[in-house]
């Protein structure tokens, strides 16, 4: 029997983390409110540190007026060993139609990018109308993992407590727990 090879971890610096935001459109929210936590897929478009989205009114926008604090979290897989992943924290925030100066260019500059992924965003010819209500999420605290792919400058190291699967200089044997 083979030996597989160690599974190396490493922490992706920031540009590698804007890249992927860049590069990807669909992500997961969690939320939570006292002791419940969900976590819901939405599309997105990144742009000067801030997610932007649309969803509808509901119970996701319900609970998060609780609890304004969310992550979000983008995955980029190829297979087990290959894998990239970043996480960001920060507010969450709606973003009015109309108010002042500064709103309406907020909401403005939501829509322009959102009709990067849907050109007929709040038209007629919107294919999820009821998803009207546009916000976006500060990207406060930001996280990226990647394992496999070009060798790593080198694996995790110290810092922070890592999760069980992931150790600081652990070699992890081709598989990430389950």
């Amino acid at each position: 029997m083979s030996r597989v090879p160690p599974l190396r971890i490493r922490e992706l610096d920031r540009r590698e983390i804007d890249e992927i935001l860049s590069r990807n459109n669909v992500g997961r929210i969690a939320f939570s409110f006292r002791d419940r936590v969900d976590i819901q897929p939405i599309n997105y478009v990144y742009s000067d540190g801030w997610l932007y989205g649309r969803t509808s009114p509901g119970t996701k926008l319900s609970t998060i007026q609780h609890n304004y604090w969310v992550a979000f979290e983008v995955d980029e897989i190829e297979d087990a060993a290959n894998w990239r992943s970043v996480v960001i924290h920060g507010g969450f925030y709606t973003i009015p139609a109309s108010g002042s100066p500064q709103a309406m260019e907020t909401w403005d500059r939501a829509v322009e990018l959102l009709r990067t992924l849907w050109p007929t965003l709040l038209t007629p010819d919107d294919p999820v109308p009821h998803r009207w209500v546009l916000f976006r999420i500060a990207v406060q605290e930001v996280r990226g993992l990647a394992a496999g792919g070009e060798e790593p400058p080198g694996d995790i190291e110290g810092g922070e407590e890592q999760p069980d699967d992931i150790g600081g200089d652990e070699e992890v044997p081709g598989d990430v727990g389950g």
